[in-house]
């Protein structure tokens, strides 16, 4: 397994200190704080371990509340609010340096059989058809700061396939959505809870920037701050992360340093197995009051 995967793995096992209690560490993966994808996978995979085997959650809601200290380990409580005939309620609260990072809520249910319906997936090329990232030039990718070198680098965890790419440091205006292929690199244990933590995860990566393709700015313009302010997530159907996901985002709506986006998440053959939705803060530095 690459080094990058098993980092990954690694940082959503977490360290048990108590019943309710877990430590966590952190990734650089080059952003100036710690990854709101990673704090949201592990204080699911915190509240799974609290959680009767059986039952499989199938939402989450977390508000981000201060910037994780990427130095720093993060201690996530777990509170046991509701355990039921058919579903589990548990709240994490992430704690650094004395303080909440991020109030986390997770819903759990049994497996049970109903109605079904689900909206078609887009008609997008398949991701064997697409060509996989270009590197930056090597004379571009030597003048960027460090952290956006690890950004670029093509040691992570995940592979991702744009059908529309865009250049980031150079972003034009586009219409409000965009369709990315993604897959983690290597195969991984089929474990339907560290799925759910790896999607998590995973859903965090280009969501909120659905909202910056009308404006054609990018978070790696200086004079752009970007910050995701909650995130809600809901898993519907099996699925495996080592196997190509297609995550199509659009966003309806920016206002007031805000932008809202959505997502669903659909396997390659179509079944819809997760949907998102994030609002963040985007704004101009030189507008910040």
């Amino acid at each position: 397994m690459s080094s990058a995967v098993e980092e990954l793995l690694d940082l959503l096992r977490l360290e048990r200190l108590e019943d309710n209690l877990f430590r966590g560490q952190s990734r650089d993966i080059g952003t100036r704080f710690v990854f709101g994808g990673q704090v949201l996978g592990q204080a699911l995979s915190a509240a799974q371990q609290t959680v009767d085997g059986a039952r499989s959650a199938h939402s989450l809601h977390g508000y981000f509340l201060r910037a994780g200290d990427i130095e720093h380990p993060i201690i996530f409580n777990v509170e046991r609010t509701r355990d039921g005939g058919s579903f589990s309620v548990r709240r994490v609260t992430a704690i650094q340096h004395g303080q909440p990072i991020l109030n986390f809520s997770a819903s759990f249910q049994i497996s049970e059989s109903g109605f079904e319906h689900q909206l078609p997936m887009p008609s997008v090329p398949a991701p064997g058809d697409l060509k996989p990232a270009e590197p930056l030039p090597t004379d571009v990718y030597a003048r960027l700061p460090i952290k956006l070198q690890r950004w670029f680098g093509n040691s992570g965890p995940f592979e991702f396939r744009q059908v529309y790419p865009r250049d980031e440091l150079n972003p034009p205006k586009r219409p409000p959505f965009q369709h990315v292929w993604f897959r983690l690199v290597e195969r991984v244990p089929d474990d339907p809870a560290l799925q759910r933590a790896l999607l998590t995860y995973s859903s965090d990566f280009h969501l909120i920037g659905t909202a910056m393709l009308p404006h054609g700015i990018s978070f790696l313009q200086g004079d752009v701050q970007v910050a995701s302010l909650d995130h809600a997530m809901w898993f519907h159907r099996p699925f495996r992360v080592d196997e190509w996901l297609l995550y199509s985002c659009d966003s309806p709506t920016a206002q007031g340093a805000r932008g809202l986006a959505r997502g669903m998440i659909f396997s390659e053959d179509g079944r819809l197995v997760g949907s998102t939705a994030q609002e963040g803060l985007v704004r101009l530095r030189a507008d910040k009051g």
